[in-house]
């Protein structure tokens, strides 16, 4: 793998073993391990999106366990979980903001000509190519319902 992601992936790794950071180095070995189960998948070397959208993965998954971990009353794990998901975090792009997001569906609303909600798919296909890791689907979800309501 060449991507810059990885190299910052293996760095990241070998300093937090070095401090002995075992929170971290243990989501650091869980990330490359799924970088390269997916790598191994696609069958060639992943590229900068390739990983986000394997970050991505992984960050769903915290937040589905602390939504389980929350409900189930193990507020405990729900702690660790949400420790890990900080981490993970680290390495996706930055969030969209409010605005920002619904500027984007603004637009991808125009690109696609919607004009209530029969569109509401075309318009997410449309928003997410666009926020392209910047926005969690709920939220993009959220921000696409109310605009076509309008």
């Amino acid at each position: 793998m060449s991507a810059p992601l990885w190299d910052r992936i293996l760095e990241d790794l070998k300093v937090a073993m070095k401090t002995r950071n075992e929170l971290r180095t243990s989501v650091i070995r869980g990330l490359k391990s799924d970088l390269k189960y997916k790598e191994i998948e696609l069958g060639h070397e992943l590229t900068e999106d390739e990983c986000i959208a394997v970050f991505l993965a992984a960050a769903k998954r915290r937040r589905d366990a602390i939504d389980a971990f929350t409900k189930g009353g193990r507020v405990d794990r729900a702690a660790v979980e949400e420790a890990e998901l900080a981490e993970i975090k680290k390495y996706l792009p930055a969030e969209l903001s409010e605005e920002e997001l619904i500027n984007l569906v603004a637009e991808a609303i125009t690109e696609t000509g919607a004009t209530g909600a029969k569109d509401f798919g075309t318009v997410m296909k449309a928003t997410m190519a666009k926020a392209a890791g910047r926005a969690e689907g709920k939220r993009v979800s959220a921000v696409v319902t109310a605009q076509l309501k309008k």
